[in-house]
C-alpha cells in the first residue's frame, strides 16, 4: 500500500453511493471468522481500517443499519439505500471514529491488500495462506503488528 495511491475512490454496485478514502488506511484485515463468513456469504472479509474523518461520501446518502456482532456489542453497517451493498462498518472500541471499509467496494481493490489474516482458527480448510502476510488464530495487539504511524493515527482518532 503506497501513499501515492491515495486518495482512492469506491462505490456501491448500483452507483448511488460514491466515496473517497482520503489517505492510506491504518491497516487492512482479512478476517476469516465464522461471523464474517456468514455475514458476507464468503470465506472471509477484507476490511481497510481508516479514521472516519478520512472517509468522504462524494455522492448519495448512506443507510445506517445496526446489527448484532460476535462480540455482543453490535455493529453499525453503512449501506447503499438502493442496492443495500455494505460499504463499511463501525464497531469495537473505536465505534464510529474508525471505519472498516469493505475493500471490494473500492474502484481498485488491489490498493489495499491484507496486512494480516485474523481468526485463522476458523478459516475454510480450502483457503491457503502464503507466508508473506502475518497470520493469527484469533485477534491480536495493534502494537505488535501495526506500523507506529498507524498506531498514532488510531490513538488520535479514538481520543477525539
Amino acid at each position: 500500500m503506497n501513499d501515492e495511491n491515495f486518495p482512492a475512490s469506491g462505490r456501491c454496485i448500483c452507483g448511488e453511493i460514491h466515496y473517497i478514502l482520503n489517505c492510506k488506511p491504518l491497516f487492512v484485515h482479512c478476517c476469516h471468522c465464522s461471523w464474517c463468513q456468514r455475514e458476507t456469504g464468503s470465506a472471509f472479509a477484507v476490511n481497510a481500517l481508516i479514521e472516519s474523518e478520512q472517509l468522504s461520501v462524494r455522492k448519495g446518502f448512506l443507510k445506517k443499519i445496526e446489527t448484532p456482532s460476535n462480540s455482543g456489542v453490535g455493529q453499525v453497517i453503512m449501506r447503499c439505500p438502493k442496492c443495500e451493498v455494505a460499504l463499511w462498518s463501525h464497531y469495537g472500541a473505536a465505534k464510529e471514529k474508525v471505519a472498516f471499509v469493505r475493500v471490494g467496494t473500492l474502484d481498485n481493490p488491489n490498493l489495499c491488500p491484507p496486512d494480516i489474516h485474523i481468526y485463522t482458527s476458523t478459516k475454510q480448510s480450502w483457503v491457503e495462506l502464503g507466508d508473506t502476510v502475518a497470520k493469527v488464530e484469533e485477534y491480536y495487539r495493534r502494537s505488535e503488528f501495526w506500523p507506529e504511524a498507524s498506531v498514532r493515527r488510531y490513538n488520535i482518532a479514538t481520543q477525539a
